[in-house]
This record gives structure tokens, sequence and C-alpha cells, in this order.
């Protein structure tokens, strides 16, 4: 098992922009980020991109441009996010989120797609790829790497119940928490590795989405009551493993032992140089081609490496 370093810049094929949103989206100005249900736009392959928890498609915006000169590119908002359907429950766990989005995908008439999913989106892609929905499967940054219990799961679920009061507090502070420079430094520091890379109007959007998400407590409480990820190798999907350098939301050392370990000898493992927990944000062109590249050469019957 080896792991390859990502080193490489834009392609032209993931450069090229998309074409207009299917669906009448308001995304509003940089002071003002609006919620959006979904991002949908382009032509070709069916692609879901699916996004982290407390996040929004926001953060995949300018890579589903890069990406829909060759994929029709749907990125659903999760349950209980900002700008998604309400968590029914007072817990809410991956198979629910699952659960949502499969309803979405048989709406749209896909019985499969390709996925990509980036920290909490990639733990639901890997249970839409053992429903069968997935053509490939790129996990990146991906959680539930933990064994349950664990000391591990509970850090985690400990990291995120330590934000509750700040979100608390920030809510009552509405557009000055959302565009308070500190703010957004301190967002970008958990997000990203080099914060010039990613815009205010990106920063805006994902504090706002943090700060709008019913799904917060019952997603940490449903992350401690539910079952551990079944062994991941038996996944038969072709995979493709991208690992942030620098993410400091779910530390490589610790969070992707299981990932490393378990997926099959044939997945790629990918260390994205140079990148946080959300590379989207700052390197849309290298994340676009890295799963171009993957959606390409499952097309062909080759593996990307």
């Amino acid at each position: 098992m080896t792991m390859s370093s990502d080193t490489s810049k834009s392609s032209s094929a993931a450069d090229r922009s998309g074409t207009a949103p299917r669906k009448t989206v308001t995304h509003g100005s940089a002071a003002e980020p609006r919620p959006i249900k979904a991002l949908h736009l382009g032509s070709g392959d069916p692609l879901l991109l699916l996004h982290g928890f407390m996040l929004s498609p926001h953060c995949w915006e300018q890579t589903a441009a890069r990406l829909s000169s060759q994929c029709e590119v749907f990125a659903p908002t999760l349950a209980g996010h900002w700008g998604g359907a309400p968590a029914d429950d007072w817990s809410v766990d991956v198979h629910a989120l699952a659960d949502r989005i499969e309803d979405q995908l048989d709406d749209l008439g896909w019985r499969t797609c390709h996925i990509a999913g980036n920290a909490l989106g990639g733990w639901v892609g890997v249970e839409l790829a053992r429903r069968g929905r997935a053509r490939t499967l790129t996990l990146i940054a991906p959680a539930g790497g933990w064994h349950t219990p664990s000391l591990t799961q509970l850090r985690v679920s400990l990291k995120f119940l330590a934000l509750v009061p700040f979100v608390e507090i920030a809510k009552h502070l509405g557009g000055f928490a959302v565009n308070n420079p500190i703010a957004q430094r301190i967002a970008l520091l958990a997000l990203s590795k080099n914060a010039a890379a990613v815009s205010r109007r990106d920063t805006a959007a994902a504090i706002a989405a943090a700060l709008h998400c019913p799904a917060m407590i019952p997603m940490i409480l449903g992350s401690i009551r539910s079952p551990e990820q079944e062994d991941l190798s038996t996944l038969q999907t072709p995979v493709r493993l991208l690992l942030s350098e620098y993410d400091r939301v779910i530390p490589n050392r610790v969070y992707a032992r299981r990932y490393l370990k378990e997926l099959p000898e044939s997945a790629d493992r990918i260390l994205v140089n140079g990148v946080g927990h959300v590379p989207m944000l700052e390197a849309p062109d290298r994340i676009a081609t890295l799963i171009a590249e993957h959606v390409y050469a499952s097309r062909n019957r080759l593996r990307a490496v």
C-alpha cells in the first residue's frame, strides 16, 4: 500500500468554465451569502458532490463550475444544514443523510452516479457506494475513519461540541460575525492552509453555513450512537482517496488510518500538498482535476495513477 503525492496544477479540461446552473439559485453578494438547496449545472456523466459537516454547496461552487464542462454536476445541501431539508429527529446519522440523498437521486433519475465527498460528505458517499449508487467514489479528507466506541471518536465529538457556545454567541452577532475579519481568519485557520487563496465571499458563506446548521448537535449525538463503518475493504466501487496535507480538523495521522489501511489495494491514495480540510476552497482547479481524472479513468476502464 503506497500513497502518492499530488503536485499537479489544473488541466485544460478542468479549467473550462461550466454552463449556467439549471436551477435558479440566488447566491447573494459577498456581504450577504444566501442559502441554496443545490447546485445543478453542466452536462455529461452524472456527478454528485457532497459537502462537509456544517458547510453547504457553496464550498463546491468553483470546483463544480470547472467540472460542469464534462459532467452533469449536482451538489445538494445535506439535510439539517443551511438551505437543506430539515432534520426530523433529535439524532441524525450518516444513514439518514444517505436516505435523503437517495431520494434526490431518484428524483433526478440517477440510478448510479460518480460521487465525490468532503469530510462528512465522504462518509455519506461511502454509505451510498455500499447501496450500489456509486460508479466511482472520490473521498476528500473523509470523516468516519474511527472505531466505535473509541478515544478517537470521543475526541472528534468533543472537538465539535466545543464549538457550540461560540456558534450560539456568533448567531446573535448576525452579519457582523459572518463578515468580521478576525472571525474569517479563525475559520480559515481550520478550513484551509493558504487563507489568501480563499475569497472573502467563500469564507463568509462557510461561516454563515456553520451558524445556520440545525443538525449540529443532532449529528454529533448521532455519530456517537450509530455503529462504526463496516470494513472498507468490502467496497466494490473504484475509490480515490485524497488526503489534505494540512488537515487541522481531522488530521491524517489519527483519522485517516482506517481509510489508508482498509481500502482495497486498487484504490488511489493521494496526499494533496499544501491544502487544508476543505481543499476545494483554496485549490478548486486541482481538486476538479483529481475528480475528473478518476471519472475519466473509470469511463475508459483505466485506473488513474
